[in-house]
This record gives structure tokens, C-alpha cells and sequence, in this order.
């Protein structure tokens, strides 16, 4: 018996679910949007659907969303290069959400190491969570949002 070649599944999902198949574009879109426009552009517009082969792009202010309106042709052609079923572009002001892209690309966190101390103290609050991603989660917004410790003596 002869086996057919590998598929991918989102080549599955979007066969058996057709419906998916314009999210899952969008999401690939979204992988790879800093290469395909640019890390200016991509810092203010995000794509955020795909209709009938009109990508909706939302763009955070709007001096960008006027030179993203006259750079659509180029900005279109652009696109369509990679994803063929691209036909237009529709912009929208809105709020960019920030996909916030691997850990190691973003940029550190600046300001002050915490104590040995400080670190117990996050570490013994977030360990009241079961969830590991949840615990990881809060321990980084604590370590950012930790009071630095002049803050502390002043306080007291």
C-alpha cells in the first residue's frame, strides 16, 4: 500500500472546514507581517481579517493611516507576492494589538536588578497559582511592577 505525502494540518483544517481557511491565512500573515512590510509599519498596523480577498488592516494613529491609504497599490502588490489570494486593502484606525512576538525579541526590561529578597517575595506570591504559564506570567509583571527599594524605605 502506497502512503500519501505529509500534510500540513492547517491544509487539513481549512478541507474539512472551509471557513477557516481565510483565518488561517491571516494568521500566517501575521507570522510573517515584519518581513512583509517593514518593522515601522508593522509597529503601527496589524492585519486583522480576511473577506472575500479584501485584508482589513487595522493602523494605530492616523497620519499613518493616510500614508498607508496612498501607499495601497504599493502596499497591495506587496502582499499579494506572498499571499496570492490578497485581491485589496481596506485600512481602519483601531488599537494594534501587540502579538508580542518571541521572548527573545523583545527588548529587555530596563531599570533595576531586584534583591534576592524581592525575588523570593514574587516567587512565594506567584506560587499560589496552579497554572505554570499563569505563575510565569504574573511573576514578570511582578518583577516589573515591584516597587524599587528607595521606593520602599520611603513608604515606611
Amino acid at each position: 500500500m502506497k502512503g500519501r505525502a505529509p500534510r500540513a494540518v492547517g491544509e487539513l483544517l481549512a478541507s474539512a472546514l472551509p471557513q477557516l481557511e481565510d483565518r488561517l491565512i491571516v494568521q500566517r500573515m501575521r507570522r510573517t507581517w515584519n518581513g512583509l512590510v517593514g518593522d515601522d509599519l508593522a509597529r503601527r498596523a496589524r492585519p486583522q481579517a480576511l473577506v472575500k480577498g479584501c485584508l482589513s488592516i487595522v493602523v494605530d494613529n492616523s497620519p499613518w493611516l493616510h500614508e498607508l491609504t496612498l501607499r495601497a497599490p504599493e502596499l497591495t502588490a506587496r502582499l499579494r507576492v506572498a499571499f496570492p489570494v490578497v485581491e485589496s486593502i481596506r485600512f481602519s484606525l483601531g488599537a494594534v494589538a501587540d502579538d508580542g512576538g518571541a521572548p527573545e525579541s523583545r527588548p529587555a526590561a530596563r531599570g533595576r536588578l531586584l534583591s534576592d529578597q524581592d525575588t523570593r517575595a514574587i516567587d512565594a506570591a506567584a506560587a499560589a497559582i496552579s497554572d505554570p504559564a499563569l505563575a510565569a506570567s504574573a511573576r514578570r509583571l511582578l518583577a516589573r511592577a515591584w516597587p524599587s527599594a528607595p521606593a520602599r524605605g520611603k513608604e515606611r
